[in-house]
């Protein structure tokens, strides 16, 4: 089997690309390598520059020539390349809709007016912000999905989501894919868009595709530089440069975070020959942290006694809680997740302890978002 992974480079596309390099695939990594994610000058990760059975082709998802060129003999497609800051797409809109709307259009294109003829099969990257705030319940109403929390509201300490009927609070539930779609970044909207746009062709295409609705994914491997991309990596820099973790909120958020090792078993058991059709499946550990909880497990990890401030500030397009209902993923490619978090936490800081100190330029992502309206305080 011949797969292409855009976006191969990354932190999901490199564990992606070894692994099924491992299991006897042969692998095409395209990838720009990204400067924010990759850091100046990057070249591709040596272990997938190792491996025989990986070619590594530096290349834009959005340049037409090289995306057919790719295409040509494949016989399926993990599409991974994007762009993906929650807070960032806020306003480096254009950005974020060229890197995956137009770089999704592109590979949809040459697929629809090229038909290469040994593809079967589209694996795209989806993320858990096509659902906005997702499923809650309501004591009279029942189950909801409120909408985006206001800056007012979170300027006077209500973080936690209200009824949209009723106002009233409301208790989380594991949001399952057959909610509605209502993100509340830029970032959610393109994905949103993605998942149409390979559903809609598709079928069409004579093509099996399948959107992961990815959740907090985290790991070794993962960008420590990217201020965007985790705040699991922000937490890490800041302990071992004795900085204080600025929690946000009132640290009561939560988000359901998975271990790259699992997303990468529910994306290989996606490519397998007795999986077809078009589905959409969340990929999660159906488990909540909050994010309270992390910073002090990442302090203690390294026995610092950093203080944790509790800050109030909040930003907008942030989610308050994250939980997935993933029976469906269960059910379909036999999904079980085999890293709890705390466990998953300490492969991620032992990697990233050994990587030595990083400048995320975490502070001046927040400055950034402050000029821009995007950075509130209760």
């Amino acid at each position: 089997m011949k797969i292409l992974v855009t976006g191969g480079a990354g932190f999901i596309g490199r564990h992606l690309a070894a692994n099924l390099a491992q299991l006897g695939a042969e692998i095409v990594v395209l990838d720009s390598l990204e400067a924010q994610i990759h850091g100046p000058n990057a070249d591709f990760p040596a272990e997938l520059a190792a491996l025989r059975a990986c070619k590594c082709v530096y290349g834009d998802v959005c340049d037409r020539e090289t995306v057919s060129k790719q295409l040509a003999d494949v016989d399926a497609v993990v599409h991974l390349a994007a762009e993906t800051g929650t807070a960032q797409s806020m306003y480096e809109i254009l950005r974020y809709e060229r890197a995956n709307v137009q770089g999704t259009a592109t590979v949809l294109d040459v697929v629809a007016n090229e038909r290469p003829k040994r593809l079967r099969k589209l694996v795209v990257a989806s993320s858990r912000a096509v659902y906005g705030e997702g499923k809650y319940r309501c004591a009279a109403h029942g189950i909801v999905y409120p909408r985006s929390r206001s800056a007012q509201a979170m300027r006077a300490g209500r973080f936690e989501p209200e009824c949209p009927q009723c106002a009233a609070a409301v208790s989380v539930l594991p949001t399952s894919e057959d909610a509605p779609f209502a993100p509340c970044s830029f970032y959610g909207l393109t994905k949103q868009v993605q998942e149409q746009m390979t559903m809609m062709l598709g079928p069409t295409a004579e093509l099996s595709v399948i959107a992961l609705r990815y959740q907090n994914v985290y790991g070794p491997g993962q960008s420590l530089s990217n201020p965007y991309t985790g705040l699991l990596a922000v937490f890490a820099n800041h302990v071992r440069q004795g900085k204080p973790l600025n929690v946000f909120e009132d640290g009561m958020e939560s988000r359901d975070f998975v271990h790259v090792g699992d997303v990468i078993a529910a994306t290989s058991a996606c490519l397998a020959g007795d999986v077809h059709g078009v589905h959409a499946l969340n990929v999660g550990s159906g488990a909540a942290t909050p994010v309270a909880e992390v910073a002090r497990l990442v302090r203690n990890y390294f026995k610092s006694g950093v203080p944790i401030e509790i800050t109030g500030t909040f930003r907008i397009g942030d989610i308050r809680h994250n939980v997935a209902d993933i029976s469906r993923a269960k059910a379909l490619i036999g999904y079980r997740p085999k890293w709890n978090f705390a466990d998953g936490l300490q492969t991620f800081l032992r990697w990233a302890d050994d990587q030595g100190t990083v400048d995320s330029a975490f502070e001046k992502s927040l400055v950034e978002l402050k000029q821009r309206g995007l950075l509130g305080q209760s």
